[in-house]
């Protein structure tokens, strides 16, 4: 019986890039993104795209504490991509995209058009960083979703549409922390808008705060249909990859009780 060849470093990374949009407890061979990968792959079967992903989850810091063990028979491969990602978020986020593009006899441009249209006439590095903030804040977003399986933490609207995957430390301020999905939070517009602005805040309790300039609307018709219902109240925090605290603390500091 012929041995399957050894995965490249390509491949792991496109592994990788699945195990980051994919929800835990889907990353199995059934699944439709599983299979659309091994297709993408050629020489891999939906159950060794399976199997990596469960190697992945071996080397996240984030399950291994939540004494989730995944298949460790793989890590040896899996782990100087994650290794990659930890001291290097940006970069390979950004290479995976290109990977999975070029798999699929496409350009970023052509995946991604409707995020990058408006950068047609930037040139040199000042596009290419243009292009790869967009590509990875996109990735950030598809993440942020599926770890609050599309719904907002706040009102609980469920159109993907809506929702804004807002980081709890902005993206200007820690660029180390930028695509981590414990920096995120899922919001439609609105709260999205609220956050960035420092109308509302979430405690670390997971709690909804509402700001003294948002509470002197308190007589307004809007403030307790979308805001004054919502004071104190607990956020739909995801399973996994709930917000950091230590984030949380960090905006509570520049907020205004």
């Amino acid at each position: 019986m012929a041995t399957s060849p050894n995965w490249t470093r390509e491949e792991l990374i496109l592994a990788f890039n699945l195990y980051l949009k994919l929800p835990f407890g889907k990353m199995h061979k059934g699944n439709e993104e599983v299979k659309k990968l091994a297709a993408i792959l050629g020489r891999r079967t939906p159950d060794s795209v399976a199997m990596r992903l469960a190697n992945f989850t071996s080397v996240d810091p984030y399950h291994q504490q939540r004494g989730v063990k995944g298949m460790d028979g793989g890590r040896k491969q899996v782990e100087p991509i994650w290794n990659e990602f930890i001291n290097n978020q940006e970069e390979l986020v950004f290479e995976s995209e290109h990977i999975l593009a070029e798999y699929q006899h496409k350009t970023i441009e052509e995946v991604y058009p409707e995020i990058i249209f408006d950068l047609k006439d930037l040139k040199g590095e000042v596009k290419i960083r243009a292009v790869k903030t967009r590509v990875n804040q996109s990735v950030f977003r598809q993440m942020i979703l599926k770890t609050y399986e599309n719904r907002c933490a706040i009102s609980g609207i469920d159109l993907p549409e809506l929702l804004v995957a807002s980081h709890i430390i902005p993206w200007a301020e820690n660029e180390h922390e930028r695509l981590n999905p414990e920096n995120g939070l899922c919001l439609s517009n609105l709260y999205d808008r609220a956050y960035e602005k420092g109308l509302i805040c979430i405690d670390v309790n997971y709690k909804v705060l509402l700001s003294k300039r948002l509470k002197a609307e308190s007589s307004k018709e809007f403030y307790q249909q979308f805001f004054g219902r919502y004071e104190h109240q607990p956020i739909l925090a995801p399973k996994v990859y709930q917000p950091k605290k230590e984030f949380l603390e960090y905006r509570l500091q520049q907020f205004r009780f």
